[in-house]
C-alpha cells in the first residue's frame, strides 16, 4: 500500500538547488586556488645548492693518498685545506686520502671509498680563477723511490650552478709523484656571471709547506 504524500510537506524549490549547486562550485574553486597558491614541496633528497659555481677535484675510490685542491680567485685569495674561506670561496671538506674516510662505531671500522674535495663559489665575481691540484702526501709506494709513491689521476670539474647546471670544464690529469702540483684549469668570470677565457696555462700556486 502507498503512502499519500503530506499536504503540508513543502514543494522543493529549483531555485535553492541551483544555489546549492553553485556553493559547491564556488567551495571546489576555491580549494583548487588555494592548492595553487602553495609553494611546491622539494622532493626527498632535493639540496638547493647555496652557490654560483661548483669545482669538484676527485680521485680513483679507495686510493690512500692525500690529494689537494688550491683555488686563486680574482682578488688573489688562495682557498686550500690551512685556509678554507677565502673571499667568498669556501673548501668544504679537506680530504686526505685514507687518514680521515673512516670512523670506528662499537669497534667496527666504517670506510667510505669516495675521494673528492669541493670548493664552492658563492658569488659571480668577475675576473679569472686557477684551480691547482696538489700531491701533498703518499700512502702507497713506488719501487723505484718509496718516497714518492705511485701516479694519481684526479678529474677536475666545475659547473655552474644558476640559472641551471651547466658544466663548463671537465678534464683529468696524472700526478706523477708526491710534492707534483698542476694547473688543471684557469677560467674567467664575465659580469653576467657567464665563463670564457678557459686555459690550463701554469700558475704556481702552492706555498712552502
Amino acid at each position: 500500500m502507498r503512502h499519500r504524500r503530506n499536504a503540508r510537506e513543502p514543494e522543493v524549490d529549483p531555485f535553492y538547488d541551483m544555489l546549492f549547486n553553485m556553493l559547491i562550485a564556488f567551495v571546489f574553486c576555491f580549494i583548487v586556488a588555494l592548492l595553487a597558491m602553495n609553494p611546491k614541496t622539494s622532493k626527498a633528497g632535493d639540496v638547493p645548492a647555496k652557490a654560483e659555481y661548483i669545482i669538484t677535484l676527485s680521485w680513483p675510490d679507495f686510493d690512500p693518498n692525500d690529494i689537494d685542491t688550491w683555488v686563486r680567485n680574482p682578488a688573489g685569495e688562495v682557498v686550500w685545506f690551512r685556509n678554507r674561506e677565502a673571499g667568498l670561496m669556501v673548501l668544504d671538506r679537506d680530504d686526505r686520502g685514507e687518514s680521515n674516510n673512516a670512523i670506528v662505531v662499537n669497534g667496527k671500522r666504517i670506510v667510505t671509498q669516495f675521494r673528492q674535495e669541493v670548493v664552492t663559489i658563492r658569488g659571480v665575481v668577475p675576473g679569472e680563477y686557477v684551480v691547482n691540484a696538489h700531491y701533498y702526501e703518499s700512502k702507497d709506494v713506488q719501487a723505484s723511490d718509496p718516497k714518492a709513491g705511485q701516479p694519481v689521476d684526479v678529474t677536475l670539474s666545475v659547473v655552474k650552478v644558476n640559472p641551471r647546471a651547466e658544466v663548463v670544464f671537465n678534464g683529468q690529469h696524472r700526478l706523477a709523484k708526491r710534492g707534483d702540483e698542476a694547473t688543471l684549469v684557469r677560467f674567467s668570470v664575465r659580469a653576467d656571471g657567464s665563463v670564457g677565457g678557459i686555459n690550463t696555462l701554469p700558475a704556481r700556486l702552492v706555498e712552502r709547506l
